[in-house]
């Protein structure tokens, strides 16, 4: 997800924008503008339900122990503005992007940045990538291009969240290397016996929360997950750019074995922890595995060293991690 709010237009299934009779009665476009808030487009919002089978239509429950609801009760919006087509639930908040005339690129900023643990690795690396939370499903798609030895489990809470990848983001329909399951990632962290070499937590609610997926337990979960080399990638968030308390979790659960960074994007910082043998790599070695990343996939992370090396975690030209 996207620390950014937007205030682009909407647009219903056949690419048309959003005009006040779509929207939810009592729409006020002066005030949502002001607000930076976006109109509903209820055309949008029956498709997706008619597409899914009744079993899978997102109802109301009550959160427990105040964590987020189980299914997520709101509209599910698209929105496109110069080639690039966003997604957002049923608010401002931007869950997902994709240039249009590029589906398989990483668009937003986080999500580039998301990918630095290929710059730790050989190219047949990862071959195993549990991924918790789909949005527009731009990871899943560069990963499933890029690194084809990989084989991506999805846990995505909300079924429409999958349709819409599918039908508006081009997620490819791969069973035999991308499987979708629907659940709670805490949930599936908890249950599952799989080792995954890199683990991409990249999970929020339509009102920007994380619940569980921030907590001391979920982190050692993910480490009780994580392959003998493995890497665990999470996408913060914060509106005060705050993420001490986030950071400390993730330095209690992996033993000190883990290192934030602010990403371009206003409130997002990417925090990458690790187990197994420790990894040193020098700047110019991160910077040769960035260049050929770059050629290989057109992916640029040249930026993201540059910001690294002007903090704390490359003291003396070595990342520690």
């Amino acid at each position: 997800m996207d620390a950014r709010r937007s205030a682009l237009p909407m647009v219903g299934p056949i690419g048309k924008r959003c005009n006040a009779a779509d929207a939810d009665p009592g729409f006020n476009p002066k005030g949502c503008r002001a607000l930076g808030a976006l109109p509903r487009c209820r055309s949008l919002a029956w498709m997706y339900h008619a597409a899914l089978p009744p079993s899978r239509i997102a109802t109301q429950r009550p959160a427990a122990r105040g964590m987020i609801p189980a299914e997520m009760d709101s509209h599910i919006d698209i929105s496109e503005e110069a080639g690039v087509r966003f997604l957002h639930f049923g608010s401002s908040w931007v869950q997902g992007a994709m240039r249009i005339a590029r589906p398989f690129a990483l668009e937003l900023d986080y999500t580039r940045e998301m990918m630095t643990p290929l710059l730790l690795h050989a190219d047949d690396w990862p071959r195993r990538v549990l991924q918790v939370g789909l949005g527009a499903g731009s990871v899943t798609k560069f990963l499933y291009r890029h690194r084809p030895q990989a084989r991506l489990t999805v846990i995505e809470i909300e079924p429409r969240v999958a349709a819409a990848a599918r039908q508006f983001f081009k997620l490819p329909d791969d069973p035999k290397r991308i499987e979708l399951r629907y659940g709670d990632g805490a949930d599936f962290m908890i249950e599952s016996k799989q080792s995954y070499d890199l683990i991409l937590v990249d999970g929020f609610d339509e009102n920007a929360r994380t619940g569980r997926l921030d907590t001391l337990p979920f982190y050692l979960d993910c480490r009780a997950r994580l392959a003998d080399d493995g890497l665990l990638c999470v996408n913060l968030l914060s509106r005060r750019k705050d993420f001490r308390k986030s950071v400390s979790r993730l330095e209690e659960a992996f033993e000190g074995r883990a290192i934030a960074f602010p990403s371009c994007d206003s409130g997002n910082a990417i925090a990458l922890a690790a187990v197994g043998a420790p990894s040193m790599p020098t700047f110019e070695e991160l910077k040769t595995a960035a260049q050929h990343l770059k050629q290989a996939t057109s992916l640029n992370l040249l930026p993201t060293l540059a910001r690294l090396a002007q903090s704390r975690h490359l003291a003396g030209g070595v990342l520690r991690l």
